[in-house]
């Protein structure tokens, strides 16, 4: 299964380190990202879960939780949380989901492509149980997921393994996501809170006079720019 911007977020229930949840009750009304590392007991993916854990408030903020997968068992996670807490000063403070039968991690289409081959029975996955892999197998589980109220992915992310993420990048995707959701604008290249923002072309000069009364700068008819709705002046 692929998943695209849209799609409804595959539901499921799983142990996490915080206990047993499904995942779209647990997101409740607000906003959710879920994101993936590779392997627990990982260099890069100590580094990230720090972080994470380090900018969580900013999240909360936002109405968005924040939960963390791997294909690890959730009493590795818990072990591996010590040595993060240890050696990156941050003790992890949201839920890390344990997936060792990949569930998960198949339905939200998150390992790489040559983990898959077709038997006489369909498509298998090489390596059915995290104790039958390595991060290496799970080389392009370092995937983001930001999802909506409505339960539907609003943004994904995808990093190789040897690449850690920018979370500073996160916030700013789920600042720019909730601004279109909420008064159907679109943001420009390196947009931050508080820059001007465009009008999408989908939205007519007519109906854009009701949402923008006070106008917009225009130096193509298709490039619209308006102040950030909601920004003090």
């Amino acid at each position: 299964m692929t998943l695209r911007i849209g799609s409804r977020a595959p539901n499921f229930t799983a142990d996490t380190t915080e206990g047993v949840i499904n995942f779209h009750r647990w997101i409740g009304d607000g906003w959710a990202v879920l994101f993936s590392h590779p392997k627990d007991f990982t260099p890069v993916c100590t580094t990230e879960l720090a972080y994470v854990a380090s900018i969580k408030k900013d999240f909360d903020r936002r109405n968005c939780k924040i939960i963390g997968l791997s294909v690890d068992r959730v009493e590795d996670h818990r072990r591996w949380a010590k040595d993060i807490e240890e050696t990156q000063g941050h003790a992890i403070n949201f839920p890390l989901i344990g997936d060792p039968n990949m569930a998960v991690a198949k339905a939200y289409d998150m390992l790489p492509h040559d983990c898959y081959f077709h038997g006489e029975m369909g498509l298998i996955l090489s390596g059915d149980t995290s104790d039958s892999r390595k991060e290496s197998d799970n080389a392009t589980v370092r995937s983001v997921f930001v999802i909506g109220p409505d339960k539907r992915v609003q943004a994904t992310l995808t990093y190789p393994m040897s690449v850690g993420r920018n979370f500073d990048e996160v916030l700013r995707l789920v600042d720019a996501c909730q601004l279109a959701a909420a008064h159907n604008v679109a943001t420009p290249a390196n947009w931050r809170p508080g820059d001007d923002v465009v009008i999408p072309v989908q939205v007519t000069d007519s109906v854009a006079r009701h949402q923008f009364p006070g106008g917009w700068r225009a130096p193509r008819p298709y490039l619209r720019i308006v102040s950030q709705p909601g920004r003090a002046a």
